[in-house]
């Protein structure tokens, strides 16, 4: 039996043990991430050494490139144009403030703490450990005690701020001699990486939503072909955008907001809420590829990490999912009017995982010469995150709900609850799935 085989089967046999006890496991601290990240590292090289892809990396960037593509694109594609007009304050601020100085603040504590990178490969460092992910962070962005302002808040941030930092992320990778965006030079990374490929995204997107509802509305499509639509009209952007040298991340992420923009202002059938319907098996599937990416992760990247590791590794670990977060998100909100306790909940749910695997992974694919040690720091940071994340998000999101309930009670013009628009509806297997009612 092939070494290839043996991952299959044993990624398979993980996927399926899970599964049986997916309702069970999803009301205790031990989230699906902290499941597939362990399995990952048990089966690895480090341990067992069953899954192991040190000869052909190609199928590990393949899976996790197919994975982000699909998540930037129906992340974006769920986000309306109210969810940043009505309450909106809270993800603009984290967006708009935030995540630029969680970047400077993630580059200006590398530079101490990870000698032997190059200046710009500091702020490489910064902008891949910048971006949260939602699906880590699950039960805090759901709880139904937790205000509706905080969790739509945190639900829109992590949906955008991953695409939002590519083009930090780029543009740092075209600083770095030899790399492939350095050869284009800053003004070819800027017209085909940022422009033409925003430009491929919004005519792919919108033309592939227009289309969508045009043949709906004359009864052309059926159920399950329209599902499986969504994820071709990603896949095509992102394509395009790579064999024009573009970014096809980039790409990917634009076209979601032109083709739910599509679907929303063009309506068939008078339909509502049609975006999220149609979402319904790429965020189920995107969740399933998730999973899975994250199980080789804990293989083939956390697992040899593991054992390399060194206090200065771990301190930036620490430091990037606290201070480098906690503190742009603290400022960000100041003059905003929410408590401090709300302030505090909302800086450590800012957990870090697929988009800084992915962008760390098309580091390696781009030679920078400080590459293995970037790759341990992202490693260690990921970790560290999916099981701190994990294993705090039901206890803190019960224990600030409980303070939010005395608090409105004695203030009812508390901050927390202003009215925001209801969020989309996730229907994914997302990371930690709550119990069935």
């Amino acid at each position: 039996m092939s070494s290839g085989a043996w991952t299959v089967a044993a990624v398979a046999a993980v996927t399926a043990a899970y599964a049986l006890g997916s309702r069970r496991l999803s009301s205790t601290p031990l989230s699906s991430a902290i499941v597939f990240v362990g399995c990952g590292v048990l089966l690895g090289p480090a341990v067992l050494d069953i899954v192991n892809l040190e000869q052909d990396a190609s199928p590990i960037v393949a899976l996790l490139e197919v994975t982000l593509t699909l998540v930037l694109f129906t992340d974006a594609m769920l986000v309306r144009r109210r969810d940043l007009r009505t309450g909106g304050f809270l993800p603009g601020r984290l967006l708009g403030i935030g995540l630029p100085l969680s970047i400077g603040a993630g580059w200006l504590l590398a530079w101490p703490l990870l000698p032997g990178l190059t200046m710009w490969e500091l702020a490489l460092v910064g902008a891949i450990l910048a971006p949260t992910d939602a699906a880590l962070g699950k039960t805090a962005m759901s709880h139904p005690r937790v205000p509706a302002l905080v969790r739509h808040g945190l639900n829109v941030e992590s949906g955008l701020n991953d695409g939002m930092v590519l083009p930090f992320f780029i543009l740092f990778l075209a600083a770095i001699p030899g790399t492939h965006y350095a050869q284009e030079g800053v003004a070819g990374v800027f017209w085909r990486a940022l422009v033409l490929s925003t430009a491929i995204g919004l005519l792919i997107g919108w033309l592939g939503g227009r289309l969508l509802q045009w043949s709906r509305a004359r009864g052309w499509v059926a159920w399950e072909w329209r599902q499986v639509y969504l994820p071709a009209v990603a896949a095509g952007a992102y394509e395009l955008a790579v064999v024009t040298d573009g970014s096809g991340f980039i790409a990917a992420w634009v076209a979601g907001f032109a083709f739910g923009f599509a679907l929303r202002r063009f309506p068939a059938g008078g339909e509502k809420e049609d975006a999220d319907r149609t979402a319904e098996f790429s965020e189920t599937l995107g969740g399933f590829l998730a999973a899975i990416s994250l199980l080789i992760f804990g293989a083939v990247l956390l697992g040899p990490a593991l054992e390399h590791l060194s206090w200065r590794i771990i301190l930036y670990a620490v430091l990037s999912l606290t201070v480098v977060r906690m503190l742009p998100v603290a400022l960000s909100l100041a003059g905003s009017g929410l408590r401090p306790r709300t302030v505090a909940y909302i800086g450590w749910f800012g957990p870090r995982g697929l988009a800084s695997v992915v962008l760390a992974l098309l580091v390696v694919e781009e030679h920078v010469p400080g590459v293995e040690l970037l790759g341990r720091v992202v490693a260690i940071t990921v970790g560290l995150s999916v099981l701190l994340h994990g294993v705090s998000a039901v206890p803190l999101a019960e224990r600030y709900g409980r303070w939010h309930e005395k608090a409105a009670a004695a203030s009812p013009d508390l901050r927390e609850g202003a009215p925001v628009p209801t969020p989309p509806a996730r229907r994914g297997l997302g990371l930690r799935d709550r119990p069935e009612t």
